[in-house]
């Protein structure tokens, strides 16, 4: 069968090569950003592509959404350079590239069905400007099979070509957890699995220049994707575990970060409870949908979820306890979120525990105010979180403080000076270990903490 795919190591085993070629990233979040600046660093041009006029203004000025710092510096340095471009134009973008990567993550809806609607029209979108001879690579977490039906589809449909003959098709999995940083998404050994031998052979002779490390070459493109979910349902099951065991300590007087220290001395890995990330991943209902298809039944994985997805009412029942032992109840309070990042001194956030918390807190009566040092007041408020331009302002009154993410700002916080602010007595809710009790109860303050 002749085919128009047709990509040779000697085409870009130099930098003059490669400057020739034209990589579009269609997604820029961690993932796709992360990866358009390994093209970059390879000497590719490269066009990344976002429908978010807020992300494309930000790209333009050399600055991120993720606060990866070393991602930051490389996105300065290669918009800089001009080898990195940003447009919200998928198909004009397609149109004169020679490799396509997608990196569009699915949604839940309301049932918690995957919805994978932004991911199928970036493909029809895309598909319109494809070129005949080029690559399609799908890095998004998808239940598997998905790249295989509705990706090749919408590909094919809107583009006129035919898969695995006039372009090829990959899956290209990080094998990572959520939290993946630049870091591991440029060293981690990549898994692929593509549509043909054709599809194989590009796709490989193009990671190898942008990665240093094993590329893991596996059955089809099913496969692949059900290893980038496995990484992450492992990574569920894992918070799952530490956060039922928090749950127990609390109720039996046991410091379950002191345990938890102690167990990794002796070689078992216990993780740190992770309220924010571990409450709303969406790669486990990916998994059930196609588990349900088969007429599997995940018992493990759904009981993970469901604990995890629990820890944000047990949030709020300790802010509620923490509050009853001051005299206080959570209508009419004021409390004052401290840290809205899924990542420690990092600028990511995690819009679903929060949005839940806040919009849970405000129908039950209260003033929520929120304050992260890495995020400006403007920018808060444009995610319609409450907010006040300094700590001072934010803490000025309050009932209750949460701390919601170990930040460094945050540890060095002097709460012989806080307490002259709220409004006493008041109570700390501390979700990230961040001090210890009997400072903060030293200093006046009713304490409750996750795990402790």
């Amino acid at each position: 069968m002749s085919t128009a795919i047709k990509w040779k190591e000697t085409d870009v085993d130099t930098g003059e090569k490669r400057k020739k070629y034209v990589i579009s990233v269609i997604g820029c979040g961690r993932t796709g950003l992360s990866t358009a600046c390994l093209f970059a660093n390879a000497g590719f041009k490269v066009i990344a592509v976002d429908p978010n006029p807020y992300v494309i203004n930000l790209i333009k000025r050399g600055k991120t959404p993720s606060g990866d710092p070393k991602l930051a510096e490389l996105i300065k340095k290669h918009v800089k350079e001009g080898l990195i471009t940003v447009t919200n134009q998928a198909k004009e973008a397609a149109s004169i590239s020679d490799v396509v990567v997608f990196a569009v993550p699915p949604s839940l809806d309301q049932k918690k069905k995957p919805d994978y609607s932004n991911i199928e029209k970036a493909c029809r979108e895309t598909g319109i400007g494809l070129r005949l001879g080029s690559l399609a690579i799908v890095e998004s977490t998808m239940g598997p099979g998905i790249t295989e039906s509705l990706v090749k589809e919408a590909l094919e449909k809107s583009s006129g070509l035919r898969a695995g003959t006039d372009f090829g098709l990959a899956y290209v999995s990080i094998s990572a957890p959520s939290q993946r940083t630049f870091q591991d998404i440029a060293t981690l050994p990549k898994v692929v699995g593509t549509l043909n031998e054709q599809s194989l052979k590009a796709v490989c002779v193009v990671l190898r220049q942008i990665a240093n490390t094993e590329i893991i070459k596996v059955a089809n493109l099913k496969t692949a994707e059900a290893i980038s979910l496995f990484g992450n349902v492992y990574l569920d099951v894992n918070h799952a575990l530490a956060n039922e065991l928090v749950l127990f300590c609390e109720k039996a007087g046991i410091n379950f970060f002191e345990s938890q220290k102690a167990l990794e001395k002796q070689l078992c890995h216990m993780p740190i409870p992770d309220i924010l990330n571990s409450y709303s991943l969406t790669d486990p209902h990916l998994l059930f949908e196609e588990a349900e298809n088969i007429n599997i039944e995940l018992h493990l994985t759904a009981t993970a979820r469901k604990i995890n997805a629990e820890m944000l009412n047990h949030t709020l029942r300790l802010t509620r306890d923490a509050l009853r032992s001051c005299g206080k109840t959570v209508r009419r309070a004021k409390i004052s979120i401290l840290g809205v990042s899924s990542r420690q001194d990092a600028r990511e956030i995690n819009q679903p525990f929060m949005k839940h918390l806040i919009t849970t807190l405000t129908r039950k009566g209260a003033r929520v105010c929120v304050y992260d040092p890495l995020f400006s007041q403007k920018q808060l408020m444009g995610l319609d979180y409450p907010t006040e331009k300094t700590l001072r302002k934010a803490v000025e009154g309050a009932d209750c403080l949460i701390l919601t993410v170990g930040r460094e700002g945050f540890k060095g916080l002097k709460l012989n000076r806080i307490k002259f602010f709220v409004k006493k007595p008041a109570a700390i809710v501390d979700l990230a270990h961040t001090f210890d009790p009997r400072d903060v109860r030293k200093e006046g303050f009713a304490y409750r903490g996750l795990g402790r």
